[in-house]
């Protein structure tokens, strides 16, 4: 067995390195409760916002828009 070594990680760094990773987290929770719980994400039918999502899923249907993926939004150049 060898002992490797770690690398130093400054204050600074962490940001960097632990955002991706909550985010990663928080997406799969989100997802296994939109799963176990569907009642949590309801919005009611008289909902601006429920009426825009439905209008960009209408339309994301009917071939009038494409939706990027996620990784081709936070793709990084």
């Amino acid at each position: 067995m060898t002992v490797q070594s770690i690398p130093a990680i400054s204050p600074q760094d962490l940001p960097g390195l632990l955002e991706p990773l909550i985010r990663k987290i928080v997406r799969e929770e989100l997802a296994h409760v939109a799963v176990r719980r569907p009642d949590v994400f309801y919005l009611p039918k008289d909902s601006p916002l429920r009426d825009d999502l439905v209008d960009i899923l209408d339309r994301k249907q009917r071939g009038e828009i494409s939706l990027l993926s996620h990784a081709e939004v936070w793709a990084k150049e």
